[in-house]
């Protein structure tokens, strides 16, 4: 039987309040590129419709099941640390890391597909923003890898008091979450709207 950790500092607030200010300012950045994409479509939605049609949406659906089992996994890993079951936090963080890393294999294998058949950034407008947001996205999904082999390190050190390890595993867990949020919108976005 596992004790409860004790909770962090701001009980309504899991994990890091200046974790939690880098993910709403990183939010509004993207919902600022997301309201610029949109402006596009509505000027051109025959060009829009035409490069949509261009992705492969199983590229599109797998990266979106790829990152919503990762992120179930580090939901979990989450729900134990606070349960102050470490060994099984750390494992589920392991699971976490191991589930996501298609994700990046897949992306890339679709980048390239589009860079053969002679799809790259200048293309057009939409490929511009698919390459620039994609690649944004990328580079939060490959931080996120590096947060986790932090936090799997950090779920082993039984030198650092629980509430610290809770609330670095918190922190981590809520920037898994957006990089898998913000994909969510992506996908909605790049792979499914369909012009009216």
């Amino acid at each position: 039987m596992t004790a409860q950790v004790a909770a962090t500092p701001d009980a309504n607030l899991p994990g890091d309040s200046g974790v939690w200010f880098f993910i709403v300012a990183d939010m509004c950045a993207f919902a600022v590129f997301f309201l610029v994409f949109m402006a596009g479509r509505v000027a051109n939605p025959a060009l829009y419709e035409t490069s949509r049609a261009m992705l492969d949406l199983h590229f599109g659906l797998a990266n979106t099941l790829i990152l919503l089992t990762s992120g179930a996994f580090m939901a979990q890993a989450t729900r134990e640390a606070q349960r102050g079951a470490w060994k099984r936090a750390r494992g589920l963080m392991i699971l976490t890391l191991v589930s996501g890393l298609p994700f990046g294999v897949s992306k890339a294998l679709e980048w390239k597909a589009k860079l053969t058949h002679g799809i790259g950034l200048t293309t057009n407008e939409f490929f511009t923003y698919y390459f620039v947001f994609t690649g944004i996205h990328f580079l939060h999904f490959v931080i996120g890898l590096a947060v986790l082999l932090v936090l799997i390190a950090i779920a082993g050190k039984t030198d650092k008091p629980e509430p610290v390890r809770l609330r670095w595993i918190e922190a981590g867990g809520a920037y898994w979450h957006m990089v898998d949020l913000l994909w969510i919108v992506l996908f909605a976005m790049l792979y499914l709207l369909r012009a009216a």
